[in-house]
């Protein structure tokens, strides 16, 4: 099968230097990783910003015809889902992989009062907006990766939607979910996984 460059998504106070492990672990088996530095990165910004940079990011980057992948991590999740639910990224996306992320939100966002962090509690306007249509998710290969010991997705089970394919595996730390062996196993299967029919095909 052809493999779709990837993009990857870091969370909230990280760079894409985080993804290091994960590129290396993608790039030995033939996908080409992508990814910027969201600025800033420390919930002073709103999530639906950082995703109009991630969507130039990819225009500035891959060619209008490419059709890509997505792995978001944690608060990138979000701006993944912004980027793909809002920005028009439904039409260029075929596999999004989301790792640890609060789809739900978290009870963990209210020890901030930064704009960006106020959007990623639960209820929230953002989070809301986002969950009234997630069944759009559908249209792509959606998976939801992450572990029942996260102390920073409050509850950790907030990283399940009602689409697509969840995964729980035991990792300790919310951070090692980006380092961890099986989560990087389980991110290449998610982005081997074959497209339904209606996925196929880059989608005008």
């Amino acid at each position: 099968m052809t493999l779709n460059p990837v993009v990857l998504v870091h969370g909230i106070t990280d760079t894409f230097a985080l993804f290091n492990t994960m590129t290396q672990a993608l790039e030995r088996q033939g996908w080409r990783t992508y990814g910027l530095d969201l600025l800033p990165a420390n919930g002073d910004c709103e999530l639906d910003r950082l995703a109009q940079q991630l969507s130039e990011f990819i225009e500035a980057n891959l060619p209008a015809n490419q059709s890509i992948d997505l792995v978001g991590f944690s608060m990138g999740g979000l701006v993944s889902r912004y980027y793909v639910q809002r920005l028009g990224g439904i039409d260029r996306v075929q596999r999004f992989v989301s790792i640890s992320a609060p789809h739900n939100g978290t009870i963990a966002a209210y020890l901030s009062q930064r704009p960006g962090c106020s959007q990623m509690r639960p209820n929230s306007k953002f989070i809301n907006d986002l969950n009234c249509d997630v069944k759009m998710l559908d249209r792509i290969n959606f998976t939801s990766i992450w572990t029942p010991f996260d102390g920073i997705i409050v509850p950790a089970n907030s990283s399940v939607l009602p689409v697509g394919e969840s995964i729980q595996i035991p990792v300790p730390l919310h951070a090692w979910m980006v380092t961890d062996k099986r989560s990087i196993n389980l991110v290449a299967e998610a982005l081997r996984r074959p497209l339904r029919e209606h996925e196929a095909g880059y989608k005008h």
